[in-house]
């Protein structure tokens, strides 16, 4: 069953042609089609979904609309609280380890109206082992890591928005291999209270939706300073909505990221490239081939490096008393994150803040900076895909809008993602919104 954009839906209640009641029973019918053969989601609480939807339905019946999130059901990756419900973060120990208190995030969506669906899938800890999630558009094929669950379950209609986390790539990777929109903020944005870590310098928290205008309106309730997380500083908030509405007078001008992004790209997502730009020059933006820093080329290492280090200063206790309640994948992480040495680590940590300085010059004379979200299109589900293409903003915290532009022959999505400056997402999603709408993507129903 199609179900409407977030944008659309809040209008339509706003209106009173829809309600929250017509929205959850939507996704509820495609979780019944979909699930046992996508695996999105650890649980869904049909019944406290249904009761807080009959509730928001009465609210907006008596005129008392919330927000553009009034009644809009949502999906919770299982790293983030929520009061009363296990937070497993893919762990079996885990599994019955019941949240006292909502995430800073969860609780912001609470009081804008949303509508709690359950949780999620994600790989285990937010790592790199494959989850029981499969792709909705081959089932042979990975959705993605770590917010594997939210992706699978956005190109299903299952949910209208749904959370996610990103460490290296995993809001872009999987909104890219399900062929749905994310965007991860800039570092500091959005509160990492109440969420569990992987790694503290480079966790962003974000919003997967079925386009980039519906990300601006999530992105709005869940970012702002929050007094129990310290590296949440950036504010005020902009007003994202106001700033997509004004005109766009003069198309935007973009920097096309070669070299890495191109040497590493397979042909399919080569040619995808040089069709987006194509188009997007045809709309009126201007396209500029645009260098990275020279120390860009160590990013994958130093990433790993800094991921390594601050996710075994996490789980190292853990990890010693509970050995088997980690895959191969994360331990083989959180090893080299403990036999690495301080020096290293510092000397890592100097590099970042090197590499995130010398950004600044890519941004002189465009507006964004574009690249392929991914380097080819879903693999097999045995891995995650590689993050190689994410990683870099992450380490750096630069804000990303990744959207769908195009599909394989054998009918995957292909995904381009925007960069922008740091904390510049007003002006990233009105430039995301405008090459959307210019790329006018043909969207498609999964055929699993």
């Amino acid at each position: 069953m199609k179900i409407p954009t977030i944008h659309a839906a809040a209008g339509a209640i706003r209106a009173g042609t829809t309600t929250p009641n017509d929205l959850l029973n939507a996704c509820l019918a495609n979780i019944d089609h979909y699930e046992q053969r996508v695996r999105a989601w650890v649980f869904v609480d049909r019944d406290g979904a249904k009761a807080e939807a009959a509730r928001l339905t009465d609210e907006a019946k008596h005129g008392q609309v919330r927000g553009a999130l009034h009644g809009i059901p949502v999906g919770i990756k299982d790293i983030f609280d929520v009061f009363d419900w296990p937070t497993a973060a893919g762990s079996k120990l885990w599994a019955n380890s019941i949240a006292r208190k909502d995430a800073t995030v969860v609780e912001r969506l609470k009081r804008a109206g949303a509508v709690f669906l359950g949780k999620t899938v994600t790989t285990q800890y937010a790592s790199y082992d494959p989850p029981p999630t499969r792709n909705p558009w081959n089932l042979e094929r990975t959705p993605g890591g770590s917010s594997s669950g939210s992706a699978a379950a956005m190109a299903c209609g299952m949910c209208l928005g749904a959370l996610g986390s990103q460490t290296g790539g995993s809001i872009t990777r999987p909104a890219s291999y399900c062929g749905v929109a994310g965007i991860k903020p800039t570092y500091g944005l959005v509160p990492c209270t109440g969420v569990v870590p992987l790694a503290h310098s480079m966790d962003h928290p974000g919003p997967m939706t079925g386009c980039a205008r519906d990300l601006a309106i999530l992105l709005q309730t869940i970012a702002g300073p929050d007094g129990l997380d310290r590296e949440c500083h950036l504010q005020p908030v902009p007003d994202y909505m106001a700033a997509l509405d004004e005109p766009n007078e003069v198309p935007p001008t973009l920097g096309r990221l070669r070299g890495y992004f191109h040497d590493h790209a397979e042909p399919v997502v080569r040619d995808l490239m040089d069709r987006v730009c194509e188009t997007l020059r045809e709309g009126g933006a201007g396209i500029a081939d645009v260098a990275l820093p020279a120390g860009f080329s160590d990013v994958i290492a130093r990433h790993r490096t800094v991921m390594a280090v601050e996710a075994a200063q996490f789980h190292e206790p853990r990890l010693r008393q509970h050995p088997e309640d980690y895959g191969p994948n994360i331990t083989r992480l959180l090893r080299e994150g403990l036999a690495t040495s301080g020096p290293e680590y510092a000397r890592t940590k100097e590099h970042q803040r090197q590499l995130t300085a010398d950004m600044r010059a890519c941004f002189q004379d465009v507006d964004a900076l574009i690249c392929p979200a991914t380097a080819d299109a879903a693999p097999d589900a045995r891995s995650t895909g590689d993050p190689m293409f994410n990683s870099p903003w992450s380490y750096t915290g630069l804000p990303t809008v990744s959207f769908l532009a195009g599909w394989t022959p054998d009918g995957l999505p292909l995904c381009v993602q925007l960069i922008g400056f740091w904390g510049h997402e007003a002006e990233l999603l009105r430039t995301a919104v405008w090459c959307e709408e210019n790329l006018a993507m043909e969207k498609r129903e999964p055929r699993v």
